[in-house]
């Protein structure tokens, strides 16, 4: 079930409230569905691993026999096959160490690169609602710096855990073999051990996400700062979103100091304590051999056990705060996989007649957006367009009209009414099929990085060059491309910050005429044009515009006059329709805003 921007935010209250509480890594558990198309890869490493590790066990008994045998007299041919099997035995470690490394770490590169697909994947899919209670910064954090955690615990981390925790188990079951009353009291240390590792690792999670989020705040302040840099140093504002930035990351810093204080005394702790009770355990058999209770090689070989066994709780406790930060991490980037967008696709969704037509009507349709559930944007809105037929929208900022585009493009839900596209419900419509028959052009239009050709495309992919030649002559945009060193190879920058107001226009309006839509949306599509290049845009809109639906939001009204329908709109509402001369003459709104537009223009004249 789809929820909304307030549904996610109360979500976000309750995760944080949940992993405050959690004290386990069962949120690891969340990446078997990755780890799950490795596992044979998995295998091969966990194989390798064990190998490693029945290698490292078998040098202690290889030590006993040496002291025990080996410096005899009577025994000294056999010294070398000692040594010889100390060789193979390497031999054996290195193989096997360098097999498991090598799969374990592509086996990591592997399941974060799927990782990484699928948050975006969903993200990109969510509505603007979502981003209305979550910063582009976060989500970016998010998918760098978690993500970056996690990899390192599944291609380096997760597998030293595993390789101690086997040698741990290996060398504790040798070590029992080996002698029983010494197992016992080197048992009873770890057992104590274990109640300071448990307590740390709890505050270091619990650390571990703060730090996490405070990276993610720094991470979105810079993202949005940088973002609107121009308006930044416009405003000399430098110096304060310096202290801003360095205010957020000495928190951070702060935060992250206390996490590896935390992680430094939980590892000094464990290792004193555990190679303190090999010493005292050490004493205790030293006394042995000197009573002949035992000899020398057993008292080696356990030693060597022990020290296995000590070197495996100090990796674990090591690797058991990353552990514990990616199982935070897992968390995060788990919320952003999960969450739902407002707007989904039917189960059987219907489709569009091909060719669609652009019919377009809305009955008494109510909009409310999830930030300001209050206010109705849309309030019992109807309106029809016939196919091919153009309307203009007009009216005072916040009487509904962008509202109209974004119920049409159904990036929000309405909460009554229906909207019709040729006939068909477009809740019944899947909204990337619906999306695919309009084309728009935003009065701050949207410029990514790449070249001009690669913007324009943007409005249809697979479009040949001649394709974005003809959109390009026919939104007035050649004779400045033409001008430009490469031409339509040209890399316009971040948000095409290379272009000026108009030239991003224009851009914007040869990508929806390469849409070739049968829906047009146009807001305020010349308002960054001067008087020259407004008259050659609006000659290649109207041909544009030719054979096709047509929305125009309109502020300036100079530039809608010629048009035989307008719709004048006020709190959400439709309260006048006409051409212009019929709006003028009747009274009301529309002609308070054309008296006063006309009227300054004219003033500005004189």
């Amino acid at each position: 079930m789809a929820q909304s921007g307030a549904e996610y935010a109360e979500q976000l209250q309750h995760a944080a409230a949940t992993r405050a509480k959690s004290r386990s890594l069962s949120p690891l558990r969340r990446l078997l569905p990755f780890l799950r198309p490795y596992r044979w890869t998995i295998v091969a490493a966990v194989v390798a691993m064990l190998v490693a590790a029945t290698a490292t066990l078998i040098l202690p008994l290889a030590g006993r026999g040496l002291i025990d045998h080996g410096f005899n007299a009577a025994d000294a041919a056999r010294i070398s096959q000692y040594f010889l099997a100390f060789l193979a035995v390497a031999a054996v470690m290195g193989v096997s160490a360098a097999t498991r490394y090598y799969f374990v770490t592509w086996t990591g590169e592997r399941v974060i690169a799927d990782l990484r697909k699928a948050v975006f994947d969903n993200v990109i899919s969510l509505t603007p609602s979502f981003f209305e209670v979550t910063r582009t910064g976060e989500v970016l954090s998010r998918l760098t710096a978690d993500t970056t955690l996690i990899q390192t615990v599944i291609g380096s981390s997760a597998s030293v855990a595993a390789r101690n925790a086997v040698t741990l188990t290996g060398g504790l079951i040798m070590m029992f073999v080996t002698s029983f009353k010494l197992s016992a009291l080197v048992l009873g240390a770890v057992a104590l051990v274990m109640v300071p590792l448990m307590l740390f690792g709890r505050w270091v999670r619990t650390l571990s996400r703060k730090s996490q989020d405070k990276i993610a705040d720094t991470s979105a302040h810079a993202s949005e700062t940088i973002n609107a840099v121009q308006t930044v140093q416009a405003f000399t504002h430098e110096r304060y979103e310096r202290k801003t930035f360095d205010a957020a990351i000495e928190d951070s810093v702060k935060i992250a100091i206390l996490r590896t204080r935390a992680r430094a005394v939980m590892s000094g702790v464990v290792i004193f304590a555990v190679f303190a009770a090999i010493v005292c355990v050490g004493w205790v058999g030293a006394h042995d051999v000197i009573t002949h209770q035992t000899t020398g090689g057993v008292l080696l070989q356990f030693i060597l056990y022990a020290i296995l066994v000590a070197g495996g709780v100090g990796a674990l406790s090591e690797t058991w705060g990353d552990l514990q930060r990616a199982a935070g991490a897992s968390e995060r980037l788990m919320e952003l996989l999960h969450a739902q967008p407002d707007i989904a696709a039917p189960v059987h969704p219907k489709t569009l007649p091909m060719p669609a037509r652009g019919a377009v009507s809305l009955r008494d349709v109510t909009l409310r957006y999830p930030s300001r559930p209050d206010y109705a944007a849309l309030n019992g809105f109807s309106l029809n367009i016939e196919p091919g037929e153009a309307v203009a929208l007009v009216g005072p900022s916040g009487a509904g009209k962008s509202s109209v585009f974004q119920t049409l493009l159904r990036f929000y839900p309405i909460q009554g009414g229906q909207v019709f596209y040729d006939g068909i419900d477009i809740t019944e419509l899947d909204p990337t099929e619906l999306r695919q028959h309009i084309a728009i052009v935003a009065q701050d239009p949207v410029i990514f990085s790449g070249t001009l050709a690669d913007n324009i495309r943007y409005g249809r992919p697979d479009a040949s060059d001649d394709d974005v030649r003809r959109a390009a002559d026919a939104a007035a945009a050649s004779e400045f491309i033409a001008a430009l060193p490469n031409g339509l190879a040209t890399l316009v920058g971040e948000r095409g910050i290379t272009l000026s107001g108009g030239q991003r226009q224009r851009i914007a309006i040869a990508r929806a005429i390469l849409r070739d839509a049968p829906l047009l949306l146009l807001d305020e599509a010349t308002s960054a044009l001067d008087a020259e290049n407004e008259r050659l845009v609006q000659r290649g809109l109207a041909n544009l515009m030719t054979g096709r639906t047509t929305i125009v939001i309109a502020h300036r009204l100079a530039t809608i006059q010629r048009l035989k329908r307008i719709v004048v709109m006020d709190q959400g509402r439709v309260v006048g329709e006409g051409s212009h001369a019929e709006l003028v003459a009747r009274g009301g709104l529309y002609a308070r805003l054309a008296n006063l537009q006309f009227s300054s223009a004219a003033a500005l004249a004189g």
